[in-house]
């Protein structure tokens, strides 16, 4: 990879771990006064609060002195220590900072790239129901890209985040049960994912809810052999 490439992807996907919100953990005193200072734009007395606190083990604290470090919140951007901390988290079982990881394995910045090791950490927080999680792993499986292909637990993931509500997922579930790709084809439960997705706004998804509603109307209107 060009070195000019190579710091674009770093951008961008620095910058897709970085957008993540903050979370606020209202039952902790200590927590809840750096989520105010957070709030108040005190980044340098947030940092100091989380901080102490992930160096007791919070995960939620290490995820978020992870974010702040990654956006240069309260100190200078640090990759390396703001991985250090997202990895931490997510060895705790933090779902969002399991999904971070996967995309910090799957572009290999701060750590070695490694497709396979995306798709574990997507796993763990898909099972976690983290509905991006889900997704990603979904495509893994889909593609075979740090996966064996396999259309049935690609179908399995996709459902699951169109459970959650994401619309992309939402109307590729429809797909396979419109075609029986990765499940038996099953034109209602298309139209339903179908509808689902259009009323998010999903164009295509409309055009397709009206082509399967038409499929169905005609198959119910075909004489009984």
């Amino acid at each position: 990879m060009s070195g000019w490439r190579a710091l674009v992807v770093a951008a961008i996907t620095v910058a897709a771990i970085a957008s993540t919100t903050l979370t606020a953990a209202t039952l902790e005193p200590t927590a809840d006064a750096a989520w105010q200072a957070y709030r108040r734009g005190d980044y340098a007395g947030a940092f100091a609060a989380y901080d102490a606190a992930a160096r007791k083990g919070d995960r939620l604290a290490q995820f978020n002195v992870a974010m702040m470090l990654l956006r240069g919140e309260g100190k200078p951007v640090d990759l390396a220590a703001g991985v250090d901390w997202l990895t931490k988290s997510a060895d705790a079982g933090m779902a969002q900072a399991q999904y971070s990881m996967g995309l910090l394995c799957e572009s290999g910045i701060g750590i070695p790239r490694s497709l396979t090791g995306a798709t574990a950490w997507w796993q763990k927080a898909a099972e976690q129901g983290h509905t991006e999680a889900q997704v990603e792993l979904a495509t893994q499986y889909f593609l075979g890209r740090g996966a064996p292909k396999d259309w049935k637990l690609a179908a399995k993931w996709y459902e699951a985040a169109a459970e959650s509500g994401d619309v992309g997922a939402q109307y590729i579930i429809g797909s396979f049960y419109e075609h029986g790709d990765g499940v038996a084809q099953d034109l209602k439960r298309a139209l339903g994912w179908y509808v689902l997705a259009a009323q998010q706004g999903d164009v295509g998804a409309a055009a397709q809810a009206k082509d399967v509603a038409r499929r169905l109307a005609e198959a119910g209107k075909a004489p009984s052999r």
